[in-house]
């Protein structure tokens, strides 16, 4: 209604060019991070070290133990893998 009665300075027009462009920015910025998020899968936690180093293969006796529990291999077959293994590389046959 009064919009036209007082005219706006230089000022006026310099602020409201910085104050599109701020905004415009902003808008950029929010945009940018929900893409971010988005691209994310959610929320997760920053990379953090691993306390330990990653598991490898189970060893050799755990996976004796493991066939044993299941009933594949009998209880003699069981020792004498396990002495085998216990022995050491030099005395295994065809060594």
């Amino acid at each position: 209604m009064y919009w036209y009665d007082h005219g706006m300075s230089g000022w006026g027009y310099a602020l409201m060019a910085v104050s599109m462009i701020v905004l415009g920015v902003l808008a950029i910025a929010v945009v940018v991070v929900l893409i971010r998020a988005a691209g994310r899968g959610g929320a997760q936690q920053p990379f953090q070290y691993p306390a330990s180093p990653p598991p490898g293969p189970p060893p050799a006796e755990q996976v004796l133990a493991e066939r044993y529990a299941r009933g594949e291999i009998d209880e003699e077959e069981y020792r004498r893998r396990l002495d085998t293994l216990r022995a050491g590389p030099s005395s295994r046959p065809g060594a």
